[in-house]
């Protein structure tokens, strides 16, 4: 009775995690999804201290990631989950592979924050890079601190030979932050949740993929209006 009592049991959580994995499969996706769209309509809506609308329209890919987490005592580490598109031939934008980002730093700091990072890719180079395999912001491709405002230029040399302008909005007790040294990749297991499986960063970005979620295509549509401006 025992054994029996304990295979129905068994049998219980197989057929619980079977059809209840579907129903979570891409719930954490679509909760990054809506924040990725709310950390480009915050920034949009400052418009002195926003991205410059040239730099967008002349973008190859923009990666949002939100809520990054920086925490350190004395040796400190990042990571953040967003999202990647990039800009199609025709202008228009992919749907958006979902990436991660991580990074360590080294000095006397103390504390946690919680930070929104946008990453405005002006080459096909970097992104190309992270869909072969882990990009490090700063050794694979050069990274600057933004410039700000919706008229502004990029006026420094360090700025003009950029391959990517990083921007970033702080919430919390930990000030500053560095991007160089953090590694950008693929997260394959939130893009087969999504997707599907085998589903490849390049097949998302040719637009070889259906049934996008509405979060996921609200990401893209909003790309779509702030570069247009």
């Amino acid at each position: 009775m025992m054994k029996l009592l304990s295979r129905l049991a068994l049998l219980m959580l197989f057929l619980t995690t079977l059809f209840s994995a579907p129903a979570r499969a891409g719930e954490d996706e679509n909760k990054r999804a809506k924040d990725a769209v709310r950390v480009l309509k915050e920034v949009m809506m400052a418009p002195d201290k926003g991205i410059p609308s040239n730099l967008l329209k002349r973008a190859y890919a923009i990666a949002v990631i939100p809520d990054v987490i920086k925490a350190g005592f004395v040796i400190g580490g990042r990571h953040g989950e967003g999202l990647i598109a990039v800009k199609s031939a025709d202008g228009t934008w992919s749907n958006p592979s979902f990436v991660s980002m991580t990074g360590g730093s080294f000095g006397f700091q103390v504390g946690v924050s919680s930070t929104d990072v946008v990453l405005i890719f002006r080459t096909q180079r970097g992104v190309d890079n992270i869909v072969h395999g882990k990009f490090t912001l700063g050794a694979d491709a050069s990274v600057a601190a933004g410039p700000v405002g919706r008229d502004a230029q990029a006026s420094t040399d360090g700025e003009l030979k950029a391959e990517i302008f990083s921007y970033s909005r702080s919430r919390g007790l930990f000030a500053g932050v560095a991007l160089d040294g953090s590694v950008i990749a693929i997260d394959n297991d939130s893009n087969q949740d999504v997707y599907g499986q085998g589903v490849t960063p390049r097949r998302i970005f040719e637009g070889g993929v259906t049934n996008v979620p509405g979060a996921v295509v609200d990401f893209r549509d909003r790309l779509e209006e702030y570069t247009a401006r």
